[in-house]
């Protein structure tokens, strides 16, 4: 007899279960919904980091008036994350030089354009930019390339296929030129075979010979410009007599051309049409005859243009195709340095920029260019010349207070004029001038000098004597050579002999000896934290906390006005051999305030300081940039 089996009870709905299994649907869909959203931003972020949606759009030929304005051709070594100050610019800064040029109005123009232009007399947008980007580094791929999308331009990648077999994950391979081409918004160039160094001699006069670009770079410091790029010159010895034939130097040059020819094709199928011969800057192809003969066979075989020259923007249809010039903005460049190094070789309108137009209606600009950007005030000198501006606000001003960081380059004038009249014929002059702290007073349009000191003795800085700094350089040079030494044996020879050199007494200044003072390049950058106080017929100054030793007596007394000025100081020494004839004076956080000695008595007239909720912001962003960057360094 079977079990009678138990009917399953009947579904009940008990008060309020209806709404709440209502509310638990609601809310899964809504979770669905979510998730569903969120794996969308995140396919988009995927899709974003690791393929490129957009697409190059070349300028219209119906831009292209009848007039020949040529074109400029701007050229960078390299892009990091935060920029550096010797050679790599950092990707923000890169993007305000850029977006500058696209705003007003240049476009990108391709290699196809250039030949175009001087072979079938094809004409160019009026303000065209051939855009390049040198020595094949990764990372400059990587944060140049939305900046490229964004603005809708076209950049010619420079490389060394010596470095496709190296296979050095700094530079980029051949897989990522040809991934690169495929985005539309890069063509590919060449800077040559290799980079490296013949004929090297120290600023001691020191023989190094031959450097590839590691050792060149450890012995840097101590370098002067007595150096070749290895097709530039014979190989010589140290009493510069070559030490190979005219037969071996062509055959040398021309086994790096065909090595080039040969690694390209197999590589990437062609040969780059724009070549840049480093170091040139010569109106030749090279420092003599027979080596500018060897390199300009190769060149026109090979290439059909070539990039010559360096310092100089502009390109007419009257240059030749191989003997073209480019301009290469420095990472500390501001993008008004940008602009007045194009606007006078190009003889363009262009328009200055201001940054913080409510700050900046503070200043009346008397020559030059000034920006206000990041609590900064960047004054820009005319080429060969100078800049200054006044301050409105609290014009007439007579005892006062001047907090200020000095951010430019070492080499030029950075200037705070206090007391002036306004065309500067009275005046109390503080300036930072070629790493010296120079007061002046004019009166009358006469100018005396009040104090002049160097910065490394007002700070007290140890200075080295000359054959102390002649023994460095050669302990570097022995342990350079030992870092890359082809054997242990050769390795240890060289550091014994390092040693040896550094364990060498040599006379100090404090012995009597010269002390070394240094050429002052003008790539070289220095920051220092300025305060002035200005009371009745006394000034007194600190620099980086260390105070003059007494009180400076100035004879003007009248209330006048703050000016800030800058001044290009000439030719500065530059081991690159980079023309520069503009300069930046960058005053950080500048702030004027009278009244008491006692600072929080003190009435401020003028800060370009954040404060409140915008200074809370720009610190929160200064300490991630920090943490991202001490990740990065890792």
């Amino acid at each position: 007899m079977k079990e009678k089996q138990t009917p399953p009870p009947l579904a009940v709905n008990l008060p309020g279960e209806e709404n709440f299994t209502k509310k638990k649907n609601r809310h899964k869909r809504i979770r669905v919904v979510a998730e569903l959203l969120l794996l969308a931003i995140m396919a988009v972020i995927i899709i974003n980091l690791f393929f490129t949606l957009k697409t190059y759009v070349p300028y219209a030929s119906a831009d292209a008036d009848g007039e020949d304005h040529g074109f400029i051709a701007i050229s960078y070594f390299g892009v990091d994350r935060m920029g550096d100050t010797s050679t790599l610019i950092g990707k923000d800064q890169l993007r305000r030089h850029l977006a500058e040029l696209h705003r007003q109005g240049y476009v990108t123009i391709s290699q196809r354009d250039i030949l175009d232009y001087y072979q079938q007399g094809k004409n160019l947008p009026p303000r065209a930019l051939y855009l390049m980007f040198e020595d094949g580094r990764r990372d400059t791929a990587i944060f140049a390339q939305e900046i490229m999308e964004d603005l809708n331009f076209k950049a010619t990648m420079m490389t060394y296929p010596e470095k496709f077999a190296l296979n050095d994950p700094k530079f980029l391979m051949p897989r990522d030129l040809r991934e690169m081409e495929d985005s539309s918004f890069w063509e590919m160039g060449t800077n040559g075979y290799r980079l490296e160094y013949i004929n090297v001699f120290d600023r001691y006069n020191n023989y190094l010979g031959e450097l590839d670009p590691l050792r060149f770079n450890m012995v840097r410091p101590y370098l002067g410009r007595k150096y070749n790029h290895y097709l530039m010159d014979y190989i010589r010895d140290a009493d510069g007599v070559p030490m190979e034939s005219e037969r071996h130097m062509k055959d040398r040059v021309a086994y790096d051309y065909m090595r080039l020819r040969d690694i390209y094709e197999e590589e990437l199928g062609y040969i780059p049409m724009t070549h840049v011969l480093m170091h040139a800057n010569t109106g030749k192809f090279g420092n003599n005859a027979p080596i500018s003969a060897a390199n300009e066979r190769w060149i026109r075989e090979l290439f059909p243009m070539n990039f010559n020259r360096e310092g100089f923007v502009l390109n007419r249809r009257d240059s030749s195709l191989y003997d073209l010039t480019r301009m290469q903005p420095q990472p500390y460049w501001a993008i008004n340095h940008l602009l007045m190094r194009i606007k006078y070789d190009t003889n363009e309108d262009l328009e200055f920029v201001t940054g913080d137009r409510d700050n900046r209606r503070a200043w009346d600009l008397r020559e030059g260019a000034l920006e206000l950007r990041d609590e900064s005030l960047l004054v820009t000198t005319l080429p060969e010349g100078r800049a200054y501006a006044r301050l409105q606000e609290g014009s007439e001003l007579r005892d006062l207070n001047i907090d200020t960081y000095v951010d430019g380059n070492a080499f030029g004038a950075q200037q705070i004029y206090l007391r002036s009249t306004p065309d500067l014929s009275q005046s109390i002059c503080v300036s930072l001038v070629n790493n010296v702290l120079l007061v002046q007073e004019t009166q009358q349009g006469s100018t005396r000098e009040l104090y002049r000191e160097k910065i490394p003795v007002i700070l007290g800085e140890t200075i080295p004597s000359v054959p102390e700094d002649r023994r460095d350089a050669m302990v570097r040079e022995n342990e350079a050579f030992a870092r890359y030494a082809p054997s242990p044996v050769s390795a240890e020879e060289y550091l014994g002999r390092a040693e040896e050199i550094r364990n060498t007494p040599v006379e100090s200044v404090e012995d009597g000896a010269e002390p070394y003072e240094g050429e002052q390049s003008f790539h070289r950058r220095s920051s220092h934290h300025l305060v002035i106080h200005l009371r009745d017929n006394a000034l007194t100054i600190m620099l980086d906390d260390v105070a003059l030793p007494q009180d400076i007596p100035v004879q003007v007394s009248e209330r006048g006005s703050i000016f800030l000025g800058a001044s290009w100081q000439g030719e500065a020494w530059s081991q690159r051999n980079l023309a520069d004839d503009v300069y930046d004076a960058v005053f950080r956080k500048f702030q004027v305030t009278v009244g008491a000695d006692d600072a929080a008595h003190q009435r401020v007239v003028y800060t370009s300081e954040y404060t409140g909720w915008e200074k809370a912001v720009h610190r929160a962003e200064k300490i991630w940039l920090k943490l991202v960057e001490w990740f990065i360094k890792l």
